[in-house]
């Protein structure tokens, strides 16, 4: 039998959000439950804005030898004062593999399955990094809690079967605000979801949007790897940029399967080559609502940034 059950949160004073359990690991809600309101979930550090980012010459390399006095960050047409800088090889690693178990991606499911493995063996590093195996189908499951451990989380990918509908945006949405916007502050942890999907939802309750939100609101970075093969651009293709994009990540298109090996080759090696800074938002807003943040390297119109967007301020 289906029941609510609350999950415990990690911020004092924070009101737990619900979710929807059927069986101990279903992570969705069913269809037209009523949501939680997001400002009871959010726990927002007021005093500072954290921003995860890369920076690429033209040709795509790394730059990883700039300092703080390189970038300078601007808000609502204002230079902000940068508080903290640090590389991003120097913080821990909270990590999501959201991997699709749908009908959709049956033919070719096992060689995603060896890839997001080996991916998961190269990026942790022990006793520092953790990370969680999220599969969806027509629901979203935790397939492997977040954990130090990759030969446990290995196991729990090479277990998953295909099967089901869709449910991308609730794994992103579960994922992002009852596990890796958990750790506390948020400023010393980096925090990533690598999606494996063709990006066609068609089972989840919450929306595009409010699990972009989400993502946002819990600093979380997000990368995808299209499953679509048909060198075609799809709906879901074009799902899965946005979410990249407007996250500060990127997004895959391989032609082939063995391409996917390629691809999480690339996520490892970028998650190891970025920068993290943050600031103390001034004049300090607090009326929960989406603030757009420019991220720049001063005088250095070759080099590309890859940052989110912005940010979700507080409601008090």
């Amino acid at each position: 039998m289906r029941a609510w059950a609350p999950i415990a949160c990690a911020a004092a004073g924070l009101l737990c959000a619900v979710v929807w359990a059927a069986g101990p690991q279903s992570a969705a809600p069913p269809a037209g439950a009523q949501k939680s309101d997001e400002s009871s979930v959010f726990s927002a550090e007021v005093n500072r804005v954290s921003l995860l980012f890369t920076v690429t010459d033209k040709k795509g390399r790394f730059v990883t030898d700039l300092g703080k006095e390189d970038f300078e960050v601007v808000e609502n047409k204002k230079p902000q004062t940068i508080r903290e800088f640090a590389a991003e090889s120097d913080l821990p690693l909270r990590l999501g593999v959201l991997i699709d178990t749908s009908n959709s991606v049956r033919e070719r499911f096992r060689f995603e399955q060896e890839a997001a493995s080996e991916f998961v063996k190269t990026v942790l590093h022990s006793n520092v990094d953790k990370a969680m195996v999220v599969s969806f189908d027509t629901l979203a499951q935790l397939a492997s809690d977040l954990i130090a451990d990759p030969r446990q989380i290995e196991n729990a990918i090479r277990n998953l079967r295909p099967g089901g509908g869709t449910a991308l945006y609730d794994a992103i949405y579960f994922a992002c605000r009852d596990k890796l916007g958990q750790d506390q502050p948020k400023y010393k942890f980096r925090r990533a979801i690598v999606i494996l999907s063709d990006g066609d939802d068609n089972q989840s309750s919450y929306t595009r949007d409010q699990a972009l939100e989400r993502a946002q609101k819990d600093d979380v970075v997000l990368y995808s790897i299209s499953t679509n093969i048909t060198r075609v651009e799809s709906d879901g293709d074009k799902v899965l940029k946005y979410f990249a994009e407007e996250t500060g990540g990127r997004a895959y298109f391989p032609f082939k399967v063995e391409d996917l090996e390629q691809n999480f080759a690339d996520i490892a090696n970028e998650l190891r080559h970025q920068y993290n800074v943050s600031y103390r938002p001034e004049p300090l807003v607090t009326d929960g609502l989406f603030h757009p943040v420019q991220l720049r390297v001063k005088g250095r119109k070759d080099l590309v940034v890859s940052v989110r967007k912005g940010y979700y301020a507080p409601k008090m």
